[in-house]
């Protein structure tokens, strides 16, 4: 790691400037880590914080997961499993963040889990909801490189359009890093699980992923295909192929990709519905 990436580093770790995390996070990893807690122990902890409850349970029920059923915090720990809830309730202040002052971003990240979902379920692949939830989280760097560094997001932009690059490599000429680090960073510092690091961190480069490729692939797929259809705003202003090592790993074919765009049509309109309302008011109760 060079200078300018660990002076960043530095920056963007800074506990003090960090978005904050609901003070249920330590316990519930706490409990996480104790095979002997039930996951009524663990939604109980949760649920002491009504506002982050609404949020997660808003979420819970967004067209990522496709549940449209989940109306208690024990619901969402049987339906989605404890990571995906304790990244749910990591996240929530942030997507806030995001969903207020970055509204193109937070449709392109919520339009990610929802297609991570729809190709993991088109496969047949287990651990669905934990797929949909890496994509939700994938451009998680991006927000809080905006947060800490707005004046050099600005650079950021400028060299994007000037010479006609992807964000990732503007990022790394400023950076010296890229937000798919600056997000592994903090998904390890969060400390979620690899199977949900990996895909953050790996999502633009698939064949550096060694232990979750598969999962990995498909976060990298609905990232394409999202940019593809021009749902919400990457910051990026062109679409890249889809990489070889996700092609192999998935066993893609073109029959397979082109029943995911016509499934994907149908699911962005819940997705842009789904945007809206919550933009009308994120910490309103669910419905």
């Amino acid at each position: 790691m060079d200078e300018k990436q660990i002076e960043l580093k530095k920056i963007i770790m800074d506990t003090k400037t960090l978005p904050t995390l609901p003070g249920v996070i330590n316990k519930l990893n706490s409990l996480s880590d104790n095979d002997k807690s039930s996951v009524q122990e663990m939604a109980r902890i949760v649920s002491s914080d009504q506002v982050l409850s609404a949020r997660i349970l808003r979420l819970a029920n967004s067209p990522s997961y496709g549940f449209y059923r989940v109306s208690t915090i024990s619901n969402a720990m049987i339906l989605l499993g404890v990571n995906v809830v304790k990244s749910l309730a990591i996240s929530s202040s942030i997507f806030e963040v995001m969903e207020k002052n970055s509204v193109g971003l937070w449709e392109h990240s919520l339009g990610t889990g929802v297609v991570s979902n729809l190709i993991a379920k088109k496969l047949g692949l287990p651990e669905c909801e934990e797929i949909a939830t890496a994509g939700l989280l994938h451009d998680i760097g991006k927000v809080i490189i905006s947060l800490k560094c707005s004046e050099a997001v600005c650079e950021v932009r400028r060299m994007i359009d000037e010479k006609q690059i992807y964000m990732l490599e503007a990022e790394q000429e400023i950076f010296g890093t890229d937000h798919a680090e600056v997000g592994a960073w903090l998904a390890k510092n969060w400390f979620l699980p690899d199977k949900l690091t990996e895909p953050i961190f790996c999502h633009h480069n698939v064949a550096t992923s060694e232990n979750h490729r598969i999962k990995t692939s498909v976060v990298h797929m609905a990232d394409v295909l999202i940019k593809a259809s021009g749902f919400g705003d990457s910051g990026d202003n062109y679409v890249p192929q889809i990489q070889q090592a996700a092609w192999d790993a998935l066993k893609l074919n073109e029959q397979i990709i082109a029943e995911l765009v016509e499934d994907l049509e149908d699911k962005l309109v819940e997705v842009k519905n789904f945007s809206l309302e919550l933009q009308q008011g994120f910490d309103a109760p669910p419905p």
